[in-house]
């Protein structure tokens, strides 16, 4: 049966920004490919909350300010591993820019994250030390919102650690799986998928959401 948007439900929209399109600075294959259909499911929910990834050019996490080393190694940092990045989405740059085509007008909350110079931010609800909020489980709460459906990029890393953190926190939560993609190095989508299932987010696609 098709799930029917509530009143209580929101549509999470994760770093649908430029440097994670083709052509950008940590492009994510086919993320062009998620505008449509993100805009159209967008219509169907009464709330939306966007996020986005927005670094300082020193950044922690970008492999340019750790010489000698490049994207996609890993290093060890206070709060865990960090895995290393080209730089993406400095603030300010047209790479952070939320994409055209995606400014719905039941977007009521932009949620930044990723501007600690020191420490990571996958998720939309706490920063990579699992200590730092951002504020959004409050908001939900606070306007009485239950369900959470996830969709964006990247399905491995920013939208995995929000569904991940959606359910923790208490939200029903659903990932849309074909308004995602993913980076997938290394294991990474798999490993995100078997973590989302273990702790009961449902994955879901596009045509399920009445």
């Amino acid at each position: 049966m098709p799930i029917i948007p509530r009143a209580d439900d929101v549509l999470i929209i994760v770093d649908m920004q430029y440097d994670f399109l083709p052509g950008g600075g940590l492009a994510v294959a086919g993320g062009d490919q998620i505008i449509a259909p993100i805009a159209a499911l967008a219509q169907r929910f009464d709330s939306v909350v966007m996020t986005q990834d927005w670094h300082p050019a020193d950044h922690i996490s970008f492999a340019s300010n750790h010489p000698g080393k490049h994207p996609f190694e890993t290093i060890e940092l206070a709060y865990g591993t960090q895995v290393l990045w080209p730089d993406h989405c400095v603030i300010g740059t047209h790479g952070a820019a939320l994409v055209d085509g995606l400014a719905p007008p039941n977007a009521q909350l932009i949620i930044r994250k990723g501007f600690h110079r020191e420490v990571d931010s996958y998720s939309g609800f706490q920063e990579a030390d699992r200590q730092t909020r951002t504020g959004l489980a409050g908001y939900l709460r606070e306007r009485s919102l239950q369900r959470v459906f996830v969709v964006g990029l990247a399905t491995d890393f920013c939208v995995g650690w929000t569904a991940l953190d959606a359910q923790a926190a208490g939200f029903e939560t659903f990932v849309i799986e074909d308004a995602t993609r993913a980076i997938s190095a290394d294991g990474s989508l798999g490993r995100a998928w078997a973590e989302m299932e273990k702790a009961g987010v449902e994955r879901i696609v596009a045509a399920d959401v009445g």
